[in-house]
This record gives structure tokens, C-alpha cells and sequence, in this order.
């Protein structure tokens, strides 16, 4: 007889994000936005992944390249200094 914890577990289904860059074309990624660029920016500088973001694969790559792109010129720290 299986009681309540021996029974399997239900998946629960979490509602996949949309691309925020997809769904409105106004919004530009540009290395020159460091505003837009901070927000898929850990607060140690590391570049946030798809799964969190929930950008789509093109877009991820071209965030990627902005970041970069961005540090390089000094619009956008390496990494930040922790106390």
C-alpha cells in the first residue's frame, strides 16, 4: 500500500518566458545601452544565462557579443568589488 510520500511526484508545469527582444522590435541591443545590458548582468558580473533571462538563442548570442562588447569600452565593469 503506498501512502502519501512513497507516491510519485507531479511535474509542475512553469510557464516558459517569452523573449523580451522577440516580442517587442523597438528594443535594440546595442553595447551602448549599459541600462538595458545591466539587467542581464549578475551582481558579480557574470553574464546571466538563457534560462533565467528567457531570451531565445539568437538574442542570447547577440546579448553576449554587447556585453563584451560594452566591457571592453568601459560602459560595463568585469566584475564587481565585494567587502
Amino acid at each position: 500500500m503506498r501512502t502519501r510520500s512513497d507516491s510519485p511526484k507531479k511535474r509542475v508545469y512553469v510557464r516558459r518566458r517569452v523573449c523580451r527582444f522577440c516580442q517587442d522590435s523597438n528594443i535594440a541591443i546595442d553595447y551602448k545601452d549599459p541600462k538595458l545590458l545591466k539587467s542581464f548582468i549578475t551582481e558579480r558580473g557574470k553574464i546571466m544565462p538563457r534560462r533565467m533571462t528567457g531570451t531565445c538563442a539568437n538574442h542570447q548570442r547577440k546579448l553576449k557579443e554587447a556585453i563584451k562588447m560594452a566591457r571592453h569600452i568601459a560602459f560595463l565593469p568585469f566584475t564587481t568589488l565585494l567587502k
